[in-house]
């Protein structure tokens, strides 16, 4: 039977895969300590319904409780956060579409896909037979039955036909999206002529760079027009722009030579030491190694000092110090080669009667199939494979350590019995375990703390509440500052470290605001909010430059066209005082042709000429205006209608699915206002 760690560690697994989402955040602490008394603040909204603080941190435990991750590290915290954040999308977007589509759940479906019938992923990851890799419906019925008894295992069940649910409408809504993509017969003849042929010829082309700006005038109202009519390409995420400081740590001379020092004390310490291992435990830079490495896991000077009993180091090593003694010296085989049968460490007097059956030669293949508890080597024989001795650790290392070909060892250790036979055994080399004691190159704590005193002058310096005088704290600090922004739903400042609280910070500021100092990896930040959008479209005046070059652009181009004379490339190449120059294998799929570059136009327009020897239209590409003559079309005649039908027909519905539930979630306007709290 699947164990309920196995379903927690699948839990989200449709959610994560299917629904394809960039929205994350996390929670840094429980709803008492966020300082929230009566009021439940806004955190989200989708399809025009509030989620509110206290809907999203019970989801958020209910989560965590069913999927048994933690919020040990940022990683976890940030699938937890996803997965919540997921969870509420499928309640409140993907439920309500899929009910008005008619897309339900049946009994019957449900039946089928736990029975194995219908196929499910969901179903597969949490009950399919590890040794078999086969989904294992026995293990299925006695999980649901013992749902019947036990609540801790009921409530999984119950979220089990949650995702079961989802899965089978999102199967559904697929089909559906599927269905209605159809490759006709026009479409697959053009496919198959894009894919083989490739066309040579001639082009030449007319720079705007080429043209004076000074000769054509962008007005404002031009610049409002295509504003208005493309407005849809300026569609953004609301954001919040601030400028921030960063005050690093760094050690100075004296912190380096202080420490060198130190080091160099400790070192003569360790060497002198008679009871290494204590006097590495003692240290808290201290660690002794688990393994037995070999002469080609050490550096050249550190295997020469350790395999004659001497100190290796103190040396300086990717900006740490580091010094190394040998605790342990054994004589092993390089690499073991190894079979083994796992027993029940209570197994004890099978264990004895199977190595007297070994050593009287009996098979071992044989025996680890019929008691071997490790199903994943015992269908093989008990074949666990060819390991170096410096993989292996107590009890395991000292039994290994002398073998020879054909050996047996019995081992016991965890809460197991392990049966080895040894298959190979290389030439005995020297293995040592290694105690060091390594110091990292760091600021002083009296650096530290003097530069978070100078973070604290600055603070108050710039705590007028303006760019300006938030600038002029700068300039007297000796420091730059960096503009940066955050886009709704980022909870992290891209390149710092650790910033999680930098950017909770600049969700909850207002305009002027400065920030406390922030301890951000090693160094301090102290920040400035400089800039609130909530439009969800870039204002005007923010594009308005690139919106004149693109009006300017157009104007150039057909100035470009109307001075543009002759019948042929070379008396328009002499217009334009240009070079006429060759292109080969320009192909429909291709996004560069060698020349002209990055022209997508330019190749659209080549690719789609079927006529030799004639000169094009004019080409309006991204850098110049475009003029061109095909002088041989190549047929490879690789691909086929049938073929291209497959392949444009599988394209197709990929695309149409990925973005029709991409639709689904836009149309509910999903605002992720999490930031400001978590």
């Amino acid at each position: 039977m699947a164990s309920l760690n196995t379903l927690r560690t699948k839990f989200g697994i449709v959610l994560s895969i299917v629904i394809a989402l960039a929205l994350l955040a996390f929670i840094l602490s429980l709803k008492t300590e966020m300082g929230f008394t009566g009021n439940d603040p806004k955190v989200g909204v989708m399809n025009g319904e509030n989620v509110n603080y206290s809907e999203y941190y019970n989801r958020y435990e209910q989560v965590k409780a069913q999927s048994g991750m933690t919020e040990s590290d940022e990683q976890q915290s940030a699938m937890l956060a996803n997965a919540t954040w997921q969870s509420l999308i499928a309640e409140k977007v993907l439920d309500p579409a899929f009910e008005q589509m008619g897309l339900f759940f049946t009994n019957e479906e449900k039946m089928a896909m736990l029975s194995g019938e219908q196929f499910s992923q969901t179903l597969y990851n949490a009950f399919a037979d590890p040794a078999t890799g086969l989904y294992n419906v026995e293990a299925v019925n006695q999980f649901m039955t013992e749902a019947q008894t036990n609540p801790e295992v009921r409530a999984a069940y119950s979220q089990l036909l949650e995702q079961l649910r989802l899965e089978s409408q999102l199967q559904k809504f697929a089909g559906l999206v599927k269905g209605g993509v159809n490759i006709n017969p026009l479409e697959a003849a053009q496919g198959v002529k894009a894919a083989n042929e490739t066309r040579n010829g001639k082009w030449v082309v007319k720079r705007y760079a080429q043209v004076p700006d000074s000769l054509f005038t962008v007005s404002d109202s031009e610049i409002s027009a295509y504003y208005k009519a493309h407005k849809a390409n300026y569609k953004q995420l609301p954001s919040r722009s601030f400028s921030y400081v960063l005050f690093e740590v760094m050690p100075t001379g004296e912190d380096l030579r202080n420490l060198e020092n130190k080091v160099t004390q400790v070192g003569e310490e360790f060497a002198a030491a008679a009871d290494v291992k204590a006097f590495t435990r003692a240290n808290s830079y201290g660690s002794i190694s688990e393994n037995y490495l070999s002469a080609a896991q050490l550096n050249g000077e550190e295997q020469a000092a350790l395999w004659a009993g001497k100190t290796y180091g103190p040396v300086m090593q990717n900006n740490e110090w580091t010094m190394a003694r040998a605790l342990d010296t054994k004589m092993a085989p390089d690499s073991i080669g190894i079979r083994h049968i796992v027993l029940p460490y209570t197994e004890t007097a099978l264990a004895d009667s199977l190595m007297t059956v070994l050593r009287a030669g009996g098979n071992f293949g044989e025996l680890a199939a019929q008691y071997s508890l490790m199903t994943q080597t015992a269908v093989n024989g008990g074949e666990v494979g060819v390991m170096p001795f410096s993989a292996f650790t107590g009890e395991f290392a000292e039994k290994l350590a002398g073998v020879k070909k054909g050996d047996l060892v019995q081992i016991a250790a965890g809460d197991a019995i392990q049966l080895m036979q040894i298959y190979r055994a290389d030439k005995p080399s020297k293995h040592v375990k290694v105690a060091s004691i390594t110091y990292p190159v760091e600021a002083s704590a009296e650096t530290r703390r003097s530069v978070h005193s100078t973070a604290g002058t600055f603070t108050v310096n710039a705590e007028k509440g303006s760019l300006e005088a938030f600038n002029a704290a700068a300039t007297t600090a000796a420091v730059t500052p960096r503009i940066a922004k955050l886009m709704q739903g980022e909870r992290m400042v891209r390149g710092l470290e650790d910033s999680r609280e930098v950017a909770r910070w600049v969700y909850g500021a207002e305009l002027g605001d400065v920030s406390e100092i922030f301890k951000v990896g090693d160094d301090y930040v102290v920040a400035i909010l400089t800039g609130i959008d909530d439009e969800h479209y870039t204002a005007q005046e923010n594009v308005a430059a690139s919106i004149r070059q693109q009006l300017l652009r157009d104007k150039k181009y057909e100035y470009i066209v109307s001075q543009a004379k002759g019948a042929t490339l070379e008396e328009i190449a002499a217009g334009f005082e240009a070079e006429v120059a060759d292109f080969t294998d320009a192909a429909y799929g291709a996004y560069y042709l060698s020349g002209p570059g990055l022209e997508p136009r330019l190749i659209g327009a080549i690719a789609s000429t079927s006529e030799t020897g004639k000169v094009s239209a004019p080409v309006k590409g991204m850098s110049g205006v475009f003029y061109f003559q095909v002088d041989e079309v190549k047929d490879a005649a690789t691909q086929t209608v049938e073929a291209e039908q497959v392949r444009a027909q599988a394209t197709q519905e990929s695309f149409a699915t990925q973005y029709a539930l991409q639709a689904v979630q836009e149309m509910a306007e999903i605002e992720d206002l999490r930031g400001k709290y978590f």
